[in-house]
């Protein structure tokens, strides 16, 4: 039988940090008078050491966090998918008899993760190297993630959408409806659903003799200035952008070069946002059905809780649904 290796100690710690052991005790437990750069620089070393404290007894409590871009003070509930995920979450998690606590983005490198006290812990797009689920699987926390993690261990549980068949229906209905050349509003993030998208949309140009035309999304770009270069030099005739302030930055743009949508520019926006369907003209969505996703996931953390397994461990596929507007249709 192969022996788990025991988790990191204060000595490790205050080797790895060239600190004292007391120093390691007061960073990671808030006590002491120690400069907060210290105390910041230790609670990293030690995450990154994998060091978590024991768990806690049962709380009837479960936890969720997005840990993308984690330690940046971003506002995830501003977006619509994430609200709607954390509310149909929360719903669940009270039908099974459990109160949900949702940790802030900015808290990556806190001492939030060796010590909170809960039952389990639903993640979202969780990314490569997640400081966070190092410290949540040095405790022994039962996981369970939004988006397939990095790198998954046997035993894990996430729930997901086929990214590969959404994305082909969608390249489909645009070079139906007439597209030749559709740009690919992406590369922002390092979690599971960038990546899927971005693989399934490079195999279905290249099966197809497409030239890929990928367009780099950046969520403070209003006017849509990432498609200026495209856009005029006649170079895209539709657009697929995978975030949820995508489909109004490429119609900024569009507006700006003179394109109308959809008679000489298609566009597909893969959101939750009603707000799409009051658009000039409406926007084609795809929607990922975040409340099913969450209702899934709450059901399988709360079995790994109880029973110490899932029904199914491995990916729990949610479909997602192409909703057809005047956007991606001539």
């Amino acid at each position: 039988m192969t022996r788990v290796p025991p988790g990191p100690t204060l000595a490790d710690i205050a080797r790895a940090a060239e600190v004292s052991t007391a120093t390691v005790s007061h960073a990671l437990n808030g006590t002491g008078r120690l400069g907060e750069g210290t105390r910041r620089r230790v609670r990293e070393i030690a995450t990154g050491l994998g060091y978590g404290a024991p768990r806690a007894p049962r709380t009837r409590t479960l936890g969720l966090a997005v840990t993308t871009f984690a330690g940046a003070p971003w506002n995830f509930v501003a977006v619509a998918y994430f609200s709607r995920w954390l509310t149909a979450a929360t719903s669940a998690a009270h039908a099974h008899g459990y109160a949900l606590t949702t940790l802030p983005a900015d808290r990556g490198a806190g001492t939030d993760w060796h010590h909170l006290a809960v039952d389990g812990m639903l993640l979202l797009d969780s990314p490569y190297d997640d400081p966070v689920l190092r410290a949540l699987r040095a405790r022994g926390i039962p996981l369970v993630f939004d988006g397939r993690p990095a790198d998954p261990r046997p035993g894990d549980v996430w729930v997901d959408n086929d990214h590969t068949a959404a994305t082909h229906e969608v390249l489909d209905h645009l070079a139906a409806a007439g597209a030749r050349r559709i740009a690919l509003h992406t590369g922002f993030g390092d979690e599971h659903y960038t990546r899927a998208v971005t693989e399934a949309y490079e195999h279905w140009c290249a099966r197809r003799g497409r030239t890929p035309l990928p367009v780099r999304f950046d969520p403070h770009d209003g006017p849509g200035h990432a498609f200026d270069r495209l856009f005029a030099a006649g170079g895209a005739d539709a657009v697929y952008s995978l975030y949820d302030p995508g489909g109004r930055q490429a119609l900024a743009a569009a507006a700006r070069h003179g394109l109308r949508v959809p008679r000489e520019l298609l566009l597909v926006c893969a959101s939750e946002d009603p707000a799409y369907t009051d658009c000039d003209p409406p926007v084609s969505t795809l929607t990922l059905h975040p409340e099913a996703l969450a209702e899934t996931a709450v059901a399988a953390l709360v079995a790994l809780v109880e029973r110490g397994a899932a029904a199914a461990p491995g990916g729990l596929t949610v479909p997602a649904t192409l909703l057809h507007r005047a956007s991606s249709r001539r």
